[in-house]
């Protein structure tokens, strides 16, 4: 069972100051980017690529660029007036206890708790539920910048040892070791280029996924190849790890998997990338020198998960013949879907998942966008529907088959994160954590409508703002979104929004096409040579914003980070007047090169590749961020957002972008990109600098909508 830590709000109302219509001019004066004659052909077209030289990572002038792109930005941000009031705000809003759902390990609880403003959670356990609470691991003892983030991974069968992952300065690249939980101290164990990997203990030692070691000063840049399963025995150097299963063939493929609750099987993952995979199993009966692995699906066009197996059976969630995914019972023996036994249907609504825990199957659904969880029976009988506070989005309802209450994390726009114990024989919740808010959420509303894109799709939104609010046009809006990878937007509680709500500000999310809100019909109409659709979606969306007196283009900004920073790159290039602001986050900008480093290639199934096809170079050359910036345009006021150890999406994206959109835009806008350093692509980053940057983001975004000046009270 997955545990999330929410994030809450506290704080006081304060009431938005009038904007000044007349906005200041801002134009800069750039640094000097570089061009260097590059040339790449695909299919007997050559294109041009003059910042190439920005995509080594190591290069000395690449850090001098860095370096005075940081200062004219840095400098810009440090000069607007209400900037440090916004700092200040936010982190007093921040300045709370967080909590997250406690995990059961035999007679001790693990929670992560953070007391306010550390940079990283702290893992405390305790004996029993009533335990006295002592610190297990804090991560910001190991980092003065608070850097290093950790995370549990699995505990050993007897429950005496848990693993942990460490990561440093935000990278996905990992290192796992051994902690004694009793002891309390570490092992002597730590195995170290791990990526995208649990740790499933087995007798005495682990599964667990790594690559092998990079070339030294390769480790951010360099193509990721051959993920490969292996087990580590207790005691023993990484160098006697057992390998379990590669494909010398393929390179550019992720292996992963994890045993049944039984320990009687071993399922493994093979995918090529990030949409669908192939299933194998393995029985245990023999130990784990003597694996062989059966196919039990072939092919990357689905998606089918083992959930558990009992009886002979694997309980498996799947989406063949069914795009919202269904659950059924598949013998071991006889595979064939002529056998399947249908558990669970398939639904109006998207299936998203299935846990075990208690004995019984908890089945979670998204109805438009928002949670609902089932209880079942292993056969499919006796649902129960579980009663959750409002509509929103719930977390957990997941554990063993002995265990006797589940723990689940609960949150919406207007309801900070809180955690519920549920009391599987009565049915019942009890409140298990939640903030003592100064902020008071009911002061705001939140709606979800549904409004149709350039063709007619019917898309939803989220919108969010102060009870009472003016639909007179005149509303600092910011629009997110994201669109890919088969990814839920549901509603969450957002600290940092509280910024822009505050100030009489409006939050909206779209839905759109690509994501997977709408099960894999909805997630395929916006992939390949169908991702102008998402594009098309989210411009919609703005329009609809504007068209219902919510906003106008001049108080309108975008938003997204990963695939929704290749979202906003996408649509400023396409509709520069649509939107007053850009911000695009960590982003996929450069649509041609993307698979050539890290793990980018595992985006394939996703995007395609220029490389692909001529079809397939043409659509990405089409609506790629980078190759559609036109001189003579004046684009929206724009701050790009990446960071050093961005070893997911490299930097290198946002650099030949930013280098780019420098060079050809007109206007007073400015166009800079905000470069953070011991950072990565998002995960594990301390709370200073989520901090300093949300300040920032929110202070670019109100000071190119005209505003002077916010929180005026603030001395």
């Amino acid at each position: 069972m997955k545990k999330t830590l929410g994030i809450l709000s506290c704080g006081v109302l304060i009431a938005a100051c009038a904007p000044n219509q007349e906005k200041k001019s801002m134009k800069l004066d750039y640094p000097e980017s570089k061009k260097v004659e590059t040339v790449h052909e695909y299919f007997g077209t050559e294109v041009k690529d003059p910042y190439s030289w920005l995509e080594d990572d190591r290069s000395e002038e690449t850090a001098q660029w860095v370096n005075a792109q940081n200062k004219v930005t840095f400098g810009l941000l440090k000069d607007i007036p209400f900037r440090e009031k916004i700092a200040k705000r936010y982190e007093e809003l921040f300045n709370y206890p967080k909590v997250g759902s406690p995990n059961k390990i035999g007679d001790y609880y693990f929670i992560y708790k953070n007391n306010g403003l550390q940079n990283q959670a702290v893992i405390y356990y305790k004996k029993g539920k009533d335990g006295e609470e002592k610190v297990f691991l804090n991560p910001n003892t190991i980092s003065k910048e608070g850097t290093t983030s950790i995370g549990l991974l699995g505990h050993s069968e007897d429950k005496k040892y848990i693993a942990y992952s460490r990561s440093d300065a935000g990278s996905d690249w990992q290192k796992i070791k051994v902690r004694d939980i009793a002891n309390n101290i570490d092992l002597e164990d730590e195995l170290e280029w791990v990526k995208f990997s649990g740790a499933d203990w087995y007798k005495d030692g682990f599964f667990y996924s790594r690559y092998p070691k990079p070339e030294n000063g390769d480790e951010l840049s360099a193509k990721n190849e051959f993920h490969s399963v292996y087990y580590h025995k207790l005691g023993e150097p990484q160098s006697k790890d057992k390998l379990i299963y590669s494909n010398k063939k393929e390179p550019l493929m992720y292996h992963y998997g994890g045993l049944t609750e039984d320990k009687a099987y071993f399922t493994l993952y093979a995918s090529t990338g990030t949409d669908g995979y192939e299933l194998y199993h393995s029985s245990m009966e023999n130990g784990v020198n003597n694996m062989n692995f059966t196919a039990l699906f072939s092919g990357f066009e689905n998606k089918s998960s083992v959930i558990d197996h009992k009886d002979g059976k694997f309980i498996v969630m799947t989406d063949i013949d069914a795009p919202k995914y269904k659950l059924v019972s598949i013998d071991i023996k006889k595979p064939d879907a002529k056998n399947w036994e249908v558990i669970i249907p398939e639904k109006d609504e998207l299936l998203r998942g299935v846990n075990t825990g208690g004995g019984y199957l908890w089945a979670s659904y998204l109805k438009n966008a928002t949670t609902q969880v089932q209880r079942y029976n292993f056969d499919g009988s006796n649902r129960i529907d579980i009663q959750l506070p409002a509509p929103g989005s719930a977390g957990g309802f997941g554990g063993y088959k002995d265990d006797k209450t589940l723990f689940y994390s609960f949150t919406s726009f207007t309801y900070p994160s809180s955690i519920f114990e549920y009391d599987i024989e009565s049915g019942e919740s009890k409140m298990y954590y939640q903030p003592e808010l100064k902020f008071d959420p009911s002061d705001y509303e939140s709606k979800q409508v549904f409004y149709p894109s350039k063709d007619g799709t019917k898309v939803s939104m989220f919108i969010v703002h102060k009870k009472g609010l003016e639909l007179d046009g005149t509303n600092p809006t910011l629009l997110y979104g994201y669109g890919g990878f088969n990814v839920n937007l549901t509603p969450s509680f957002s600290t940092s929004n509280i910024i822009l709500l505050e100030n009489g500000g409006v939050y909206a999310m779209a839905n759109l096409r690509g994501g997977g809100e709408y099960g894999e019909e909805w997630h395929q109409a916006g992939m390949l040579t169908k991702k102008q659709n998402v594009f098309d979606d989210f411009i919609s969306a703005g329009e609809y914003l504007i068209k219902a007196g919510y906003t106008s283009s001049e108080k309108l900004a975008i938003n997204g980070g990963s695939n929704g920073g290749l979202l906003v790159g996408a649509c400023m290039a396409q509709r520069p007047d649509l939107f007053q602001v850009a911000l695009p986050a960590v982003g996929v900008l450069d649509m041609l090169r993307y698979h050539k480093f890290t793990v980018g290639w595992g985006w394939v199934p996703e995007y395609g590749s220029s490389e692909q096809s001529q079809e397939m170079f043409e659509y990405l050359k089409g609506y790629s961020p980078l190759h559609n910036l036109k001189e003579g345009v004046s684009y929206p006021a724009t701050m790009i957002t990446t960071a050093d150890h961005d070893d997911r999406v490299v930097p290198a994206h946002s650099f030949k972008f930013a280098a780019r959109l420098q060079e050809v835009h007109t206007g007073d806008n400015p166009v800079l990109i905000r470069i953070e350093t011991n950072a990565g692509h998002g995960a594990g980053k301390p709370t200073s600098k989520i901090i300093e940057e949300q300040a920032d983001k929110w202070a670019f975004m109100f000071s190119n909508m005209g505003y002077t000046d916010l929180y005026p009270e603030q001395k």
